[in-house]
């Protein structure tokens, strides 16, 4: 008879999210466990606590305490949702957008430099106004909308001041002149289940600045992309944002990979955190059955 199940969540604050998926979790019965990267400790010499776990869900807020626990628990053979390997990519702009361009996946035009001069030159080269992001962040923090040369210098100065390796890297992208709109589409497996579009007056549309929710239509050419996209990086739950060109069509602006859906979730109707743990379960029961076979859909 096969032992039960037993589920590890991996979170930093109890967000809504995670208050859905504990909710999902205990109406199926899932025998889990919440553990808050606060206050928990990897001894590398014994595995045996971390090996009990048939799955892991990385929920972290900090892309690097959940990037080194997924490192170390993939190592000791955990399952993991989503993968060290995807986390690495999505939680970087620039390896993302170095897997797109790999696959093929249209994106907006990026170019990345390591001076404040080489900077100066690619933006100039681009043209006025350009966006300058940081290769690491979330929630619409830290970019910057750069309509002239003065602002350019100024900027780039400031950032090669601060000198930390969040801005040593200039990542810089056209900037788009969106419908007051971009979409985020919530990808599980091989199916897109839901997206939305995020309307705002201000060019940033993040929810988490002000951006407000309302349902989008998967039409094929969006759930395509999405799906190509997920493939690109490695798959698994994912967060695909897009953005409408005016000339190109869509293209796939970042990808998420502890991706929120406060907004999304009562926007759609769809109990994403069910789906979610559905997947999750169908992760682990691989890891038991078959480690490494591919997963498939989860709804």
């Amino acid at each position: 008879m096969q032992r039960r199940l037993k589920i590890g969540v991996l979170y930093s604050r109890l967000r809504v999210e995670e208050k859905w998926i504990f909710g999902a979790m205990e109406k199926r019965g899932v025998d889990y466990e919440r553990l808050d990267d606060r206050q928990i400790y990897f001894d590398l010499s014994d595995a045996s606590y971390w090996k009990s776990f048939d799955a892991m869900l990385e929920r972290s807020i900090s892309y690097t305490n959940g990037l080194y626990a997924l490192r170390i628990l993939n190592a000791f053979g955990v399952p993991t949702v989503n993968t060290a390997q995807v986390a690495e990519i999505c939680g970087d702009k620039l390896m993302t957008s170095a897997a797109l361009v790999r696959a093929g996946v249209p994106q907006p035009r990026s170019a990345v430099a390591f001076s404040p001069e080489s900077a100066l030159e690619i933006i100039e080269m681009f043209g006025y106004p350009v966006v300058l992001k940081p290769v690491v962040g979330s929630w619409g923090r830290l970019l910057a909308k750069i309509n002239d040369r003065d602002a350019a210098e100024a900027v780039l100065e400031h950032k090669f001041t601060l000198g930390s390796v969040q801005h040593s890297v200039f990542y810089i992208q056209e900037y788009i002149e969106k419908p007051g709109r971009d979409i985020r589409a919530i990808v599980i497996g091989d199916r897109v289940i839901g997206a939305m579009y995020r309307k705002s007056d201000h060019w940033i549309t993040n929810t988490a600045r002000g951006g407000q929710g309302e349902l989008c239509p998967i039409t094929s050419e969006i759930e395509d992309l999405c799906l190509q996209a997920a493939q690109a990086v490695g798959g698994g739950v994912l967060g695909v944002d897009l953005i409408e060109h005016p000339e190109r069509g869509y293209l796939v602006n970042e990808i998420n990979h502890t991706v929120e859906f406060h907004t999304l979730q009562p926007v759609s109707g769809i109990d994403i955190a069910d789906a979610i743990v559905t997947y999750v379960m169908r992760v682990a029961c691989e890891g038991q059955v078959a480690p490494g076979a591919a997963i498939q859909s989860a709804v």
